[in-house]
């Protein structure tokens, strides 16, 4: 009778550490600023039964590759333009978690050699990113400075053979957008995705000499695979996410370089 007692005392203490044991959630990011947002909503998750644990990663490939092949559960470092071309490229189905945005990341033109666009020589070289989304979004920001013009000015995907008019000759590099800030002492003007920017100790809102106006369609996000888009686990981080607090820490962190889309 004893036994039996012991083992059922065993069976139900089993069972209590199991309800007890946090449910581990791995998400990949960028460094700065979507680790740091993650990294500060973990006590939070932690209160919640939820184990946050955050992979960083320095390039716009791996993030994505790892959740598809089931390695980690969600990652937050893309906009749907980048996660659209990515898809399109290795025929992935990576989905943006409903209501997942999070924040936007005005894009800028930074230089050590000029102070001002109007400074702009004829021929000079400018570096802008190689990924199909941010190559458009590059461009599309030097059209709005009237540097160039696109055959559709609209073109969320131009590249520089989309552009019909270019009165300063201007010549284009193409790089990673991780290289994009070291870059700067070999070009004129580098035009660099805020994250970027503020690993390498730039400040958008001081140091660019032009940014993008805040737009949604640029959106930071949550993304998972589309089986886990709606997982339990992954909409209380996206319920963390959308607090006044993240909002406030996202304010006085980043100054205006990064912007709440919640």
């Amino acid at each position: 009778m004893l036994k039996k007692a012991l083992s059922a005392l065993a069976i139900a203490t089993l069972a209590l550490s199991a309800q007890a044991a946090d449910v581990v959630l791995k998400v990949a990011a960028s460094s700065v600023p979507h680790a740091e947002i993650l990294n500060f909503v973990k006590p939070q998750l932690k209160a919640e039964g939820i184990d946050l644990q955050v992979r960083e990663f320095s390039d716009y490939i791996q993030p994505n590759a790892a959740v598809e092949d089931k390695q980690l559960d969600a990652n937050y470092f893309q906009h749907q333009p980048y996660l659209d071309s990515y898809n399109k490229d290795r025929k992935s189905s990576i989905v943006a978690v409903p209501n997942g945005k999070v924040h936007i990341e005005p894009f800028g033109a930074y230089s050590k050699r000029i102070k001002a666009v109007s400074e702009l020589k004829e021929g000079a070289l400018i570096a802008i990113p190689n990924d199909p989304s941010n190559t458009g979004r590059a461009l599309l920001l030097l059209q709005s400075q009237g540097l160039i013009e696109l055959k559709d000015p609209k073109n969320i995907t131009a590249t520089p053979i989309d552009i019909v008019k270019n009165p300063r000759n201007l010549k284009f590099r193409q790089l990673e957008a991780a290289l994009l800030p070291r870059a700067l002492d070999d070009v004129d003007l580098s035009l660099i995705n805020t994250n970027y920017a503020i690993e390498a100790k730039l400040n958008p809102s001081k140091d660019a000499l032009f940014l993008e106006s805040g737009d949604s369609h640029y959106a930071n996000f949550i993304a998972a695979r589309k089986d886990r888009a709606n997982n339990a686990s992954i909409q209380k981080l996206v319920k963390a996410l959308h607090t006044p607090e993240v909002k406030k820490f996202i304010q006085d962190k980043y100054k205006g370089a990064i912007i709440p889309a919640f």
